[in-house]
């Protein structure tokens, strides 16, 4: 079953915990927790204090991508939180076995992170050893930016490849994600679509987030 992330960085920070309560009622599957050093991205956000806090206020479990430089030092910073998955970015690390080792050993899911423009070649080495691949769909660091339509390439070759695996990790897409994108991704759907601004935490929107979350998975049933 396809399933749906909410991109908590775009959320209202003020109103957090009314936006996580409306994100359940939602029945969302996923937090999605962008965690950024202003190094590896020129942009910062989502502390441990922080999503420690946010995983003490919902059900909903976390999902957490570290845009960071050194991903094994903030792996150990975000483990006690216990997230479901945390994602590292395969081009900000020399031992990626290390760093999937070390969240196993901390009962949590390893996810490698990809960019937009890296061949999915990276990947190859570590496939068997993951439990979801994080595609990027625009260069991480900023919400709001257009999908990069190479990426929908990207995914048809990424289900090519993992449909050859025993236990394939899933796919998530990450960035502009929403109702017509979706519809770009014919016959190459990924597994999980993290929707922020464009789709879900729109101010512009009158629907609620419930509304909003049904018309997403309606579109991506129609795809399929």
């Amino acid at each position: 079953m396809k399933q749906i992330a909410a991109s908590i960085m775009c959320a209202d920070q003020l109103n957090l915990q009314q936006e996580l309560t409306q994100l359940e009622q939602a029945k969302v599957d996923l937090l999605h927790c962008d965690v950024m050093d202003g190094v590896y991205v020129k942009n910062l956000a989502l502390g441990p204090e922080h999503l420690a806090w946010v995983k003490s206020a919902t059900t909903i479990s976390l999902d957490i991508h570290l845009a960071t430089v050194a991903p094994l030092k903030y792996a150990q910073m975000f483990a006690s939180i216990q997230p479901k998955y945390i994602s590292f970015h395969i081009e900000a690390c020399d031992d990626a076995f290390s760093i999937i080792d070390y969240l196993r050993e901390q009962n949590i899911c390893p996810s490698i992170a990809i960019n937009p423009l890296s061949p999915i070649s990276l990947l190859e080495p570590y496939l068997p050893h993951i439990d979801m691949i994080l595609l990027m769909t625009v260069n991480p660091g900023f919400a709001g930016q257009k999908i990069q339509l190479n990426t929908i390439d990207k995914i048809a070759q990424l289900k090519i490849r993992l449909s050859e695996l025993e236990n394939p990790p899933l796919i998530e897409v990450d960035g502009n994600i929403n109702l017509q994108t979706i519809n770009l991704m014919q016959n190459s759907l990924p597994d999980v679509f993290v929707l922020g601004t464009s789709a879900l935490f729109n101010k512009k929107n009158n629907d609620n987030y419930t509304v909003r979350v049904e018309k997403i998975r309606k579109q991506i049933e129609l795809t399929e």
